[in-house]
């Protein structure tokens, strides 16, 4: 994992002024088109744009977290594909639209890195297991996926489900493999290992509230 690499690509974009000057740009042109569930609170550009930098500087931090997991928890073979594809979005994703440069690219691509995460969970959960990597982001994803706006984050969420097919196909939850991680894995032992990286409690979408409570 190029850890390293996420990170330096993350503060180059950062340390360029007019990549956020053109963010807060784009977001003063999405705010009036957000869906009418979701209300930010306080100045809506400084809020959403606050949260698109936790959003986007929390793919490193959950990967290398997760990379760490892997090896203390002998996790490797369920982990690292996923952890690979999610590197492999966020450095060298789909054609994106010419328009999306600096951190709005990051943003696109830390979009494909958190919902690939969010479908292998899913996986995971429906067929019986816990969640693979234990985050709970689809609020913060519902968020993006609405500043993305459609039919693009449909095609971002498309990418994912292509890629999510070949990492955790239907086949897995019925193979032995699936069975030994089951038997193995120590619940308690997993949670130890989890709480040690803030990260995986952080709260994404302080001050952005969903109408009704949703």
């Amino acid at each position: 994992m190029n850890i390293t690499g996420l990170r330096d690509r993350v503060r180059l974009a950062q340390e360029h002024e007019q990549n956020e000057t053109a963010l807060r740009s784009w977001l003063d042109q999405r705010l009036p088109e957000l869906h009418q569930s979701i209300v930010v609170e306080r100045d809506g550009v400084e809020t959403l744009f606050n949260f698109i930098r936790c959003y986007i500087e929390h793919v490193p931090d959950v990967l290398e977290a997760a990379e760490s997991v892997a090896e203390t928890a002998t996790l490797r073979t369920q982990l690292m594909p996923v952890l690979k594809v999610a590197e492999a979005f966020f450095l060298h994703p789909p054609v994106l639209p010419e328009d999306h440069q600096g951190m709005l690219a990051l943003l696109d691509e830390a979009y494909l890195a958190h919902r690939l995460v969010e479908e292998v969970n899913d996986r995971y959960v429906v067929n019986g297991g816990e969640q693979l990597i234990p985050m709970d982001i689809t609020r913060a994803n519902l968020i993006v996926h609405h500043l993305l706006g459609e039919p693009f984050a449909n095609e971002l969420d498309a990418a994912v489900d292509q890629a999510v097919r070949g990492l955790v196909p239907d086949s897995l939850f019925s193979s032995p493999l699936f069975r030994d991680y089951q038997a193995r894995i120590d619940p308690a032992m997993r949670r130890e290992l989890w709480q040690q990286w803030p990260c995986m409690s952080e709260t994404l979408g302080v001050g952005i509230r969903w109408r009704g409570g949703v």
